[in-house]
C-alpha cells in the first residue's frame, strides 16, 4: 500500500472558470481565460509540496482576482455602452469593442497557465480555490487550498468539491470561505 508521501501519477481536470456569459471557445486562445487546462496534471502532491507552492499561489491568486475584477468591470462597461445584455458579453465581444483589454486577458491567461504548470487545478477564481491531486489510503484525492489560508489544511474526494472539505490530520487552521 502506498502512502501520501509517495509521489505517483494520476490525472484530473479543473472546472472551467470563465467570466459569466462567456462562451466556451473551440480552441484555446487568449480570449479563453481559464478554459480547460493546457497543461495536464499528472503529478500527485505530498502535503509538503503543496504547502511549498502556497507563497507563490498567494501572489498569483491576488493578481488573478484583481485582474478578474477589472475584466468584469470592462465587460460591464461594454455592455452598458452597447446595450448588450451583460451576461452575453464574453472575452471575444469585449476585445471587439475594447482591443486595449487584450493585455489584461493575456495577463490573466498567463496566471492561470502558471497555476496549471505547477500541477495544481484552479477551481474558483472568486473564492480563490486551488486543488492539488494527491493520494490518501490508496485513492486519488485533492488537497484543497483557499486564498487567505496560510497552508493546505484540507482535502476532499475527486467528486466532493469544496463542500466536502475535511481537515487534514494535524491541521491547525479553520476554514477561510471568503
Amino acid at each position: 500500500m502506498r502512502t501520501r508521501a509517495n509521489v505517483t501519477h494520476g490525472s484530473g481536470r479543473h472546472k472551467t472558470v470563465r467570466p459569466r456569459g462567456a462562451r466556451r471557445p473551440r480552441h484555446r486562445t487568449v480570449e479563453s481565460l481559464a478554459s480547460p487546462p493546457a497543461v495536464a496534471s499528472e503529478k500527485l502532491f505530498r502535503i509538503e509540496e503543496a504547502n511549498s507552492a502556497v507563497p507563490r499561489l498567494e501572489l498569483l491568486m491576488e493578481r488573478l482576482q484583481r485582474g478578474a475584477l477589472r475584466l468584469n468591470d470592462e465587460m460591464r462597461e461594454v455592455a452598458r455602452q452597447t446595450g448588450i445584455d451583460p451576461a452575453s458579453v464574453g472575452p471575444e465581444e469585449l476585445l471587439r469593442h475594447r482591443p486595449t483589454a487584450r493585455a489584461l486577458v493575456e495577463e490573466l491567461d498567463a496566471i492561470v497557465h502558471e497555476i496549471e504548470e505547477m500541477g495544481a487545478h484552479l477551481k474558483d477564481v472568486q473564492l480563490g480555490l486551488v486543488d492539488f491531486p494527491s493520494e490518501r489510503d490508496g485513492k486519488v484525492i485533492y488537497l484543497c487550498w483557499q486564498f487567505g489560508e496560510p497552508e493546505v489544511a484540507f482535502w476532499h474526494g475527486l467528486e466532493d468539491g469544496f463542500g466536502g472539505r475535511q481537515p487534514l490530520p494535524g491541521a491547525r487552521r479553520e476554514r477561510t470561505l471568503q
